[in-house]
C-alpha cells in the first residue's frame, strides 16, 4: 500500500502555514515544538518535497508547501465531516459542536438561549467562539467551527443560512438631549447629530446605517468604538447619539444610565441568522439548534 500522509501531519502543516511559527503552531496543535517539527520532517519525507524553510527567527513556507497546506485544510475539514456524519447516525444533538457568534449578538442572546438548550440537550457539548463576521465565516468554511450566528445581510455564498428573527433598532440619546422628549424619531432627525458608531469591521455599523437609510446621508460621525458598552457610556456622558439593537436593550445594556430610548418611526431592523456548511452531515441537528434559537428570540 502506498505510504500516505497522516491527518496529524496535515494538521501540523496547516497550522504552520497559517501561523508561520513553530512555537505558535505547536500551541495550536497542543504538542511541543519538537513534536511538530518532527511531524513536518516526516511529512516532507513521505511527500519527497521541502515544505518549509527554517531559520532561527522565522519559518518561510515553500510554494509547494503552501499549496499542500491549502489542500490539507480541505482534507481535514472532510475528516471532521466524516466524524459528524457518523455522529448523525447516533443520537442527535450529542457530542461536540463549535458555535461562532459575533460580538454584537453573543453577550445579549446567548445568556437567554443557552440555559434552555443545555437543559434540552444535556449530552451536547457546545463550544463558543466570538469574532467578527468575516473571520467567523472564514473559519466556518475552513471547518474550524460548525456553525455561526451572524447578522444579515452579509455575503454567505455557498453556506446554508436559516433566518432566526429580526432585531429592531432604537434611537438612544442623553436624557437632556433636544430630541429626548420625542415619541418617535425619523431619518431626518439624524442630520447634523453627533453619531456614535462601532468602528469599521463590525457589521452592526453598516446594518444600522442601511436600516435607517443613513449610508449616504450627511451624518456626522462623532466617535467610533470597539464595543456597544463603550458607546452606551459615551451616550450617557452626553457626547452623542446612537442606534441600539433591541437585543442589547432587552439585555439591559442601558440600565442604570441617564439614556433615553426612543422608537424609530419606520422600525428599521437587522436580521439575525445562523449559517453552516451546506455539505455538513449534521444539517438536521443544526436545524434543531436553529429552532431552539428561534423559539427563544428576543421579543
Amino acid at each position: 500500500m502506498k505510504l500516505l500522509p497522516s491527518l496529524k501531519q496535515l494538521e501540523y502543516l496547516s497550522a504552520l502555514a497559517e501561523l508561520q511559527h513553530f512555537g505558535k503552531a505547536s500551541d495550536l496543535c497542543n504538542v511541543t515544538p519538537s513534536t511538530l517539527s518532527a511531524g513536518i520532517r516526516d511529512l516532507e519525507a513521505v511527500l519527497g518535497v521541502a515544505l518549509a524553510e527554517r531559520t532561527k527567527r522565522m519559518v518561510l513556507m515553500t510554494p509547494v508547501g503552501l499549496e499542500i497546506a491549502d489542500r490539507a485544510r480541505v482534507l481535514l475539514r472532510d475528516a471532521e465531516d466524516i466524524m459528524g456524519y457518523a455522529a448523525a447516525y447516533g443520537e442527535p444533538m450529542t457530542g461536540e459542536m463549535t458555535l461562532g457568534v459575533i460580538p454584537t449578538i453573543g453577550p445579549f442572546l446567548l445568556p437567554k438561549v443557552l440555559p434552555t438548550l443545555n437543559a434540552s440537550y444535556p449530552s451536547l457539548s457546545l463550544f463558543l467562539r466570538e469574532e467578527q463576521t468575516a473571520s467567523l465565516l472564514a473559519r466556518l468554511r475552513g471547518g474550524e467551527i460548525d456553525l455561526a450566528v451572524i447578522a444579515l445581510p452579509f455575503e454567505t455564498e455557498d453556506l446554508t443560512v436559516r433566518v432566526l428573527f429580526d432585531d429592531i433598532f432604537q434611537f438612544a440619546c442623553h436624557a437632556d438631549h433636544s430630541l429626548a422628549g420625542r415619541k418617535s424619531i425619523t431619518d431626518r432627525d439624524f442630520v447634523d447629530q453627533p453619531l456614535l458608531l462601532l468602528e469599521e469591521g463590525h457589521c452592526l455599523r453598516g446594518h444600522a446605517l442601511d436600516a435607517c437609510r443613513l449610508r449616504n446621508s450627511p451624518i456626522r460621525v462623532q466617535f467610533e468604538a470597539t464595543s456597544l458598552n463603550t458607546i452606551v457610556q459615551m451616550v450617557a456622558s452626553g457626547l452623542g447619539v446612537t442606534l441600539l439593537p433591541q437585543m442589547a436593550i432587552d439585555a439591559n445594556i442601558a440600565a442604570g444610565t441617564n439614556i433615553r430610548l426612543i422608537p424609530l418611526l419606520k422600525k428599521p431592523s437587522r436580521r439575525i441568522g445562523i449559517a453552516w456548511r451546506a455539505s455538513s452531515p449534521r444539517s438536521p441537528e443544526f436545524d434543531l439548534l436553529a429552532e431552539g434559537f428561534r423559539s427563544h428570540k428576543v421579543d
